[in-house]
């Protein structure tokens, strides 16, 4: 009796000590699992950390890349004008002021405006011109008679101390003004020059860049 008491609880005892060591198995693959999953969840975000951050390295050398080539050129298209107007200026500036203070080619061109004036009504318009003052003992007496009879109009003569050369003209009334002054000349063929000044001086650099 007490053989088999013995035997049975022996039993019992292995069955419970079997249970549980499967139990601690099961817990402890599972637990293994558990830790896998983790690392390599933990793995993925870290490679997707790695690669965005890569990515925005990546877009901000570009965008830096950008910005450097655009200031680039733009500085480059800067000095070319630069370097334009220079020229430009240059080749226009004495001979337009020669030009301008030499009384007898402003005497030419009044006569030319004279000339030509023809207002839209037909009618004889009394005139406004404003000279240099260097230029006013010259052609003052000029203007105020022969020119008048050949307008066959009244002319007044205006002097400026800000005109530096040329004249500017316009109805008595001062309704208008048309100004071939000095400035105006130059900036007139300022700009007839300044585009085919650039042309030809950095033609041959843009189409190296193509």
């Amino acid at each position: 009796m007490e053989s088999k008491l013995q035997e049975l609880t022996n039993k019992l005892y292995n069955e419970g000590v079997e249970k549980a060591n499967e139990e601690a198995g099961r817990i402890k693959s599972e637990a293994e699992k558990e830790a896998e999953q983790i690392r390599n969840d933990a793995q993925q975000q870290a490679d997707q950390i790695v690669q965005q951050a890569k990515q925005e390295a990546e877009d901000i050398q570009k965008n830096m890349q950008s910005e450097i080539d655009l200031a680039a050129k733009q500085t480059l298209r800067q000095v070319q004008k630069q370097v334009a107007e220079m020229i430009t200026t240059r080749v226009i500036k004495k001979p337009v002021e020669n030009a301008m203070e030499d009384t007898a080619f402003v005497k030419q061109i009044i006569q030319e405006v004279i000339k030509n004036w023809n207002p839209q009504s037909g009618e004889a318009v009394d005139l406004s011109i404003t000279l240099p003052e260097k230029m006013q003992k010259e052609l003052q007496d000029y203007l105020e008679n022969k020119a008048a009879k050949e307008l066959n109009a009244g002319i007044t003569v205006e002097v400026s101390d800000r005109m530096k050369g040329g004249f500017s003209v316009g109805p008595a009334d001062g309704s208008y003004k048309i100004s071939f002054s000095e400035d105006d000349f130059k900036n007139f063929f300022k700009g007839y020059l300044r585009p085919r000044t650039v042309k030809m001086l950095f033609e041959e650099t843009d189409q190296n860049k193509g």
